[in-house]
């Protein structure tokens, strides 16, 4: 998906509704979605194989161009003429954000689209270390092709790193790691979280469930909690010293997570990496990478 971004003041409301008048001042355009976890891997010095759908369209031009300087292959991508390539368009008025716009279509994809798409897997997977799934919940992702790849992974033994959306969780038994947001995570476990003693709950269940090797709950401030089968818990509290935009904070976490888990690191170590990553990103405007450059200087500075 594409991420567009209107950038300007706000001095008065307009008098035909109590509503803020924007003087835009810039444009700026970026990768979303699946394509901002592989722009954060580029970025990081990996190398990120890229498959999915986008539409037919003048907004593809633009995401397989933005791509290409993001140092990331568009050839995985397939072309559905049934929907648009997703847009998410926000308006930012200094640092507030005013309002954002979605253009995009959430029908589950077809079979011969679903087709094309393992063979594109099919394809890439023997050259990767991980097998990264990203799911926005725009009608790709779902049982069908989920139980297709995951075989495929588990034939060719590679690690599966996931960020699920809540209705989607149960169909990842079995991977390496998911990494839910805590509302996704106390969703998925239908308990409250109103504790630590309660998102340990939430944590271990989900653990139990999925048969996962670890679950990691992203929690914004307060940092992260990971939850690896036979361990206990270990809370990783966030390094970010100013957080100026949480678009894409996720992603990173993804990016990162996994890239660490390719070149070796254990999973706490992963997750310690995926925080710093993390924390870098939210300090930047709008969608945004961390360059390696800046993730080794947060590392080594042990701050933000």
């Amino acid at each position: 998906m594409l991420d567009e971004y209107m950038w300007g003041t706000v001095s008065r409301i307009s008098p035909e509704a109590p509503v803020p008048v924007v003087a835009v001042r810039s444009e700026s355009v970026k990768v979303g979605g699946a394509g901002n976890v592989a722009a954060n891997v580029a970025a990081l010095g990996g190398r990120a194989s890229l498959v999915g759908l986008m539409g037919n369209d003048t907004a593809a031009e633009r995401l397989c161009h933005e791509l290409e300087l993001a140092g990331v292959k568009s050839d995985g991508l397939i072309v559905d003429g049934s929907r648009p390539t997703t847009i998410k368009s926000r308006v930012v008025a200094g640092s507030q954000h005013v309002v954002r716009f979605d253009r995009e279509s959430d029908v589950p994809a077809s079979r011969a689209m679903r087709a094309r798409v393992l063979a594109a897997v099919r394809e890439r997977l023997p050259a990767a270390d991980v097998l990264l799934i990203s799911d926005y919940a725009k009608g790709l992702v779902g049982p069908g092709l989920v139980r297709e790849v995951l075989a495929l992974a588990a034939r060719q033994r590679r690690l599966v790193a996931v960020d699920p959306k809540v209705q989607h969780l149960s169909l990842f038994k079995g991977v390496t790691v998911v990494a839910p947001n805590h509302h996704e995570a106390a969703a998925a476990a239908r308990l409250p979280v109103r504790s630590e003693a309660d998102l340990i709950r939430v944590g271990r269940v989900l653990l139990r469930r999925l048969k996962t090797r670890a679950v990691l709950i992203t929690r914004g401030e307060q940092g992260m909690s990971l939850f690896e089968a036979g361990k206990a818990v270990v809370h990783i509290p966030t390094v970010a010293r100013e957080v100026y935009d949480v678009t894409g904070a996720g992603d990173t976490v993804m990016g990162a997570l996994s890239l660490a888990l390719a070149a070796g690191a254990d999973m706490h170590g992963a997750a310690v990496i995926a925080n710093y990553a993390a924390g870098v990103v939210v300090g930047k405007r709008g969608t945004a990478t961390v360059t390696r450059a800046e993730l080794a200087r947060a590392l080594r500075d042990g701050k933000l």
